[in-house]
């Protein structure tokens, strides 16, 4: 399939002209089919800056939009009907693409920023560094390219399209039983168990899983605000807010233990001065990665509390 008949507008995938639009007085069902109709179209926004790939923030919204939809099919995806659950899947093979060239435009933009404030002496052998992640980015982003070229990809538009339009009898029947904001107990609970079964010393992917309990619970927040009248929105909006502070100290935990690790294996077969170069910015990101541990428990006190106010 070329790229030329793929979908590249809402029209194209049959969606209404303009975003719809929900109110508190809205069925829970009508609030996801809402969401899922706002995130695809910012994909769509998104796609052409993420194939040129002239500005690395059009991947990183495509791959968020991407995210929210996969987190409200996770969460209320019986709403929509019973193909919620393979579009979350496909959703999933997607975003692995997404994620893949994501994390190398994070890693190569903080290392360029790290080597900047070297001294002279050590800036060229630390774009030779910078070099090899680079190269790598660059196969990535042509599996990245292929797999948006794809039939399967057209496909995965046009599903999301439909779960956004068609109306299932018996998710019809479920969504006017269902509460949005009385939803968010369930993945405030998963977070707080997560955080309560950890060792006082935890490993890096504990910490990591920690961070995607915390998006989760902050997807599901943003859905549910748009159901929520005025005093239960406000609530809802610092919950908001915790939610991506917590995921910043979180995030800035995980970017440092990668580019830790990505560090020791050029050590590994690098010559002396790149060597050198990388073993300086090891030392920093474990450093990073120590800040963050010192910080992310506060941050996680904030949002536990924002939680809990919703249901008091």
């Amino acid at each position: 399939m070329t790229t030329e008949s793929l979908p590249r507008t809402p029209a194209e995938l049959g969606l209404p002209e303009l975003p719809v639009e929900v109110g508190p007085a809205d069925p829970a069902g009508h609030h996801v089919r809402a969401k899922l109709d706002r995130e695809i179209r910012a994909l769509l926004a998104h796609e052409a800056g993420t194939r040129s790939g002239a500005d690395p923030e059009d991947l990183h919204q495509m791959r968020v939009a991407l995210r929210r939809m996969r987190s409200v099919l996770k969460l209320s995806g019986p709403l929509v009907g019973d193909g919620a659950e393979p579009v979350r899947a496909e959703l999933g093979w997607l975003g692995q693409s997404l994620g893949e060239v994501r994390d190398y435009d994070v890693l190569i933009g903080h290392l360029r920023e790290v080597i900047a404030d070297f001294e002279v002496r050590d800036q060229a052998a630390g774009r030779r560094l910078v070099s090899r992640f680079v190269t790598e980015r660059a196969a990535a982003k042509r599996r990245l390219t292929r797999a948006l070229s794809s039939a399967r990809y057209s496909t995965l538009l046009r599903e999301v399209s439909l779960l956004t339009t068609d109306r299932d009898a018996a998710a019809e029947a479920a969504e006017h039983q269902h509460d949005l904001v009385a939803g968010l107990a369930k993945p405030h609970r998963k977070l707080a168990k997560a955080v309560r079964a950890l060792p006082a010393d935890p490993p890096d992917d504990d910490l990591h899983a920690l961070r995607i309990h915390g998006k989760k619970l902050r997807y599901a927040a943003e859905l549910a605000q748009t159901s929520a009248k005025k005093k239960r929105a406000k609530r809802i909006t610092k919950l908001i807010k915790a939610t991506k502070d917590f995921q910043t100290v979180l995030g800035d935990h995980q970017d440092a233990v990668i580019a830790a690790e990505r560090m020791r294996t050029v050590l590994a077969t690098a010559d002396g001065e790149v060597g050198f170069v990388a073993g300086r910015i090891a030392e920093r990101e474990l450093a990073r990665r120590a800040e963050a541990r010192a910080a992310w428990h506060d941050s996680w006190t904030v949002v536990d509390d924002a939680a809990r106010a919703l249901h008091t």
